[in-house]
Order: C-alpha cells, then sequence, then structure tokens
C-alpha cells in the first residue's frame, strides 16, 4: 500500500533527474581527487536507516500551549499512515518507534498487520511513567520507578514489562526507559535512596527482558524536576548500564545536556566502554528544545556522526547503536519537519564517511591542531545532497521529499478525513 502516488513521486523525479546526474558527477570528481570513491559512499547512505516516533507526526507544544494542525492523526493506525509517506519519500525510515500508552491498541495483529502493509517495521518500544493515564491507580505526580510508596513503583515496573510484551508481539528488540523523577526543593528527596529505588525497580524490569533485546536507559539533565533529577547525566546512565548487564545501553537525546557540552565526547567515551545503545536525535538551543535535527548546529550533528562513523570503520566492539528521530513540532508540519531531519541525519553520515581518516590521524599524532581541524572542515563543508539525493531516488524515493510530499497534497487530503482536533492544552500530545 502506498500512501503517495507513485506517479507524482515520478513525475517529481523527472523535473529534477538531469541536474542530480550533473550534480553526482561534478562531486564524484571532487571526491575522486581525495580518494573517496562516491558510488561506495553512496551504498552505504542507501543502507543507513532511523527509526520515526509515532508521537512525532502529531503536533506539539510547550508547557503554555498546543495549537494542532491540519489533519492530526486520530489514533495510531493514522500515525502508521504518516509515518509511511516520511518512508516512502526518504528511503531512510522504514521503522516506527511506538510509545505506550499512547499507542496502545487492543489488536496488535492488525497494528503489525497495516504496519507490514505500509513497508514498516516497529523499533525501540517506549514506556510512559511521566504522565498518568486515565483510570491509573497511583499517581506520578511525585516519581514512579524511584517513588518512595512501593506500590507506585511496582505499577510503573509493570507498565514497563507490558510494554516489553506488546513489543514482543510487534518485533520490536529494545525498551527504552525515561523518567521524569527528580525533586524541585533541596531536601525534598533523599538522593541515594531514590537512586537506589531506581536501580532496584530497573533490575526487576531487566529481568523480563528476552534474551535477544536491549534496554536503553535515557538520561536527562532537568525538566520537568528542576532541582535534581534521578538520572541526571551520561555518567550516571553508565553505572546504570553497567549495574543491569550486558542488554543495558545508555540513550543519547541531543536535547538532554546543558548547553555547550561536548556530545560527541560522550558518544566517544560511551562507545569505547561498549555501553552506548543510541540515539534520539534532535536540536535546541537552550535545553530539551525537541527543535527539527541539524537545525540549529548542523556542525554538532557532524561531530557526533564523525564517532559513529570511526567507531564502524575499526569495528568497534559490540558497536551497534539504535537511531530514532525524537522531535515536537510547534510551527511547521510534522510530516515535513521529520522528513527534513531523515535527510539531515543522512547526510551528517555521508559528511562522516567522506572525512579522510588517514590524515586526519597523521595530524593528531603530529599535533597539527589547525590540519587537524581542517580535515573535519573540509568534510562537513562538502555537498553531499548529490548523494543523498541519488540514493533516494535509486531506492525508489524523491529527489527532492519536501517538494514531492507538498505536490501530492497529502495533508490536504488527510485534513479532509480527520476531524480537526480543537486546541488549548499543553504538552507534547
Amino acid at each position: 500500500m502506498s500512501m503517495i502516488s507513485r506517479d507524482v513521486i515520478a513525475a517529481e523525479n523527472a523535473k529534477r533527474e538531469g541536474a542530480l546526474k550533473s550534480d553526482y558527477a561534478h562531486l564524484g570528481e571532487q571526491l575522486a581527487r581525495r580518494g573517496i570513491d562516491i558510488d561506495a559512499v553512496k551504498r552505504k547512505v542507501a543502507a543507513y536507516a532511523v527509526a520515526v516516533p509515532s508521537w512525532g507526526v502529531g503536533t506539539g507544544g510547550t508547557r503554555f500551549a498546543r495549537f494542532p494542525g491540519a489533519g492530526e492523526p486520530r489514533n495510531i493506525f493514522d500515525k502508521l499512515e504518516d509515518c509511511a509517506v516520511i518512508h516512502e519519500l526518504t528511503r531512510a525510515t522504514p521503522t516506527v518507534s511506538l510509545h505506550i500508552p499512547w499507542d496502545k491498541v487492543a489488536d496488535l495483529g492488525a497494528l503489525k498487520e497495516m504496519g507490514a502493509g505500509l513497508g514498516l517495521g516497529f523499533d525501540a518500544m517506549n514506556s510512559n511513567t511521566f504522565s498518568d493515564a486515565p483510570g491509573q491507580e497511583h499517581s506520578y505526580k511525585y516519581g514512579s520507578l524511584s517513588h518512595a510508596d512501593a506500590a507506585t513503583r511496582q505499577q510503573a515496573v509493570e507498565h514497563n514489562i507490558e510494554c516489553i510484551e506488546i513489543g514482543r508481539k510487534l518485533g520490536s528488540k529494545a525498551l527504552t526507559v525515561w523518567i521524569g523523577d527528580g525533586t524541585n526543593f533541596p531536601g525534598q528527596a533523599d538522593f541515594t535512596r531514590s537512586f537506589e529505588r531506581y536501580l532496584d525497580a530497573m533490575k526487576a524490569i531487566y529481568q523480563n527482558l528476552p534474551d535477544d533485546w536491549r534496554i536503553f536507559s535515557e538520561h536527562k539533565m532537568y525538566e520537568p524536576a528542576f532541582y535534581s533529577t534521578v538520572v541526571q547525566d551520561w555518567g550516571t546512565n553508565y553505572l546504570i548500564a553497567r549495574e543491569l548487564g550486558d542488554k543495558a545501553y545508555c540513550l543519547v537525546d541531543l536535547g538532554h545536556h546543558a548547553p555547550n557540552v561536548n556530545i560527541e565526547m560522550i558518544v566517544a567515551r560511551l562507545i569505547q566502554f561498549g555501553k552506548l545503545g543510541g540515539f534520539h536525535f534532535n536540536d535546541s538551543k537552550y535545553g530539551d528544545d525537541d527543535l527539527d535535527t541539524g537545525s540549529i548546529d548542523p556542525y554538532r550533528l557532524f561531530l557526533v556522526f564523525n564517532e559513529l562513523v570511526n567507531a564502524e570503520e575499526r569495528k568497534a566492539e559490540g558497536f551497534a547503536p539504535a537511531h530514532m528521530l525524537d522531535q515536537s513540532h510547534n510551527v511547521t508540519d510534522p510530516i515535513e519537519s521529520l522528513i527534513r531531519s531523515a535527510t539531515e541525519v543522512c547526510r551528517a553520515y555521508a559528511q562522516g564517511l567522506i572525512v579522510e581518516r588517514a590524515a586526519l590521524a597523521g595530524y593528531q599524532d603530529d599535533n597539527d591542531a589547525l590540519m587537524a581541524s581542517e580535515t573535519l572542515k573540509t568534510a562537513f563543508r562538502t555537498d553531499v545532497e548529490p548523494i543523498l539525493a541519488m540514493a533516494r531516488q535509486e531506492a525508489g524515493g524523491a529527489i527532492d521529499p519536501v517538494a514531492t510530499y507538498r505536490a501530492a497534497g497529502y495533508r490536504t487530503k488527510v485534513a479532509n478525513e480527520r476531524p480537526a482536533i480543537a486546541g488549548g492544552g499543553g504538552g507534547i500530545v
């Protein structure tokens, strides 16, 4: 089943195919002078994939208000259709990451069947113990996995186990756990006892992981707790992964750090010690802004991928990070933003692949700071768009995904089919 007409894609590609061939040939000549095979880079880019978050196709919001857009998805089945559009045009997003209970349905068989019909699989499951669900017995207002009340902690543990069971039936292989637990006042909770309770709860969840699954713990410096957060940084996250066992890894969200933190070095450290589980890609100016990936600091995104490509090429032991987008769209069409973000991570990957690594290593060993920096800048300044576009076209996608999406009129179509949603509430869903 196709959500975007193949005729529309073909017609839009025909307008751009001649220019793309010329641009690709020109870039190939440039890269050949550096000893780089453009076709080899294209093959790796074509094989790259990043998961789309189910919640990302809806309009997001802030703590103050949410302004829904036209054609908002009403349920997970609508969300899958929107996710399929992104993959059909970019050919880079073949899996969807679900969030429970937001995406909970009675008929998992129908959900899996629809995903398969759209050419989509299911990535890591995401639990939610940072907000209360309707009918929930115990509130998470004062925490979940680290809550002082044993019954509340057990409820949170059981919810995560439920997410594992749902994921098993859908073909997922990982569980991502992010909690909002923390404090807003000094003395509100005991730091040590809170962390002990969290570890005990996570161990109970870990014991229910299937043998071929992984669990990703996600750190965040602040928000919703502003004085202290239980899992506040990568060091604490690393301790958690080490404490839990071989199936436990750290997840890095690019927006979950203090401004100016060297995220690429954190990535390198976690790779070095075998505990990098994966990413939530987005961008930020101040904090956890959840902006479109690469929209604020594309160079930082490139530097992260520089570390990933370095690990890939030296075949770092146990290196198999999961990649997922995680964004909140307030003023753009969510599908367009996710298309752009999928393209940006592909771009950063391609730029990482064309770094002249032998030269870089030589400059590093010679303490030539300027030329080492310039080697990275040369790769970053290279316009790799012809590689991305050629990979998309050859895989059946769009040379210009956003232009093709607009030409197809998908947003207008679903706006006519899906009832308008009233705004006014806060939050991201």
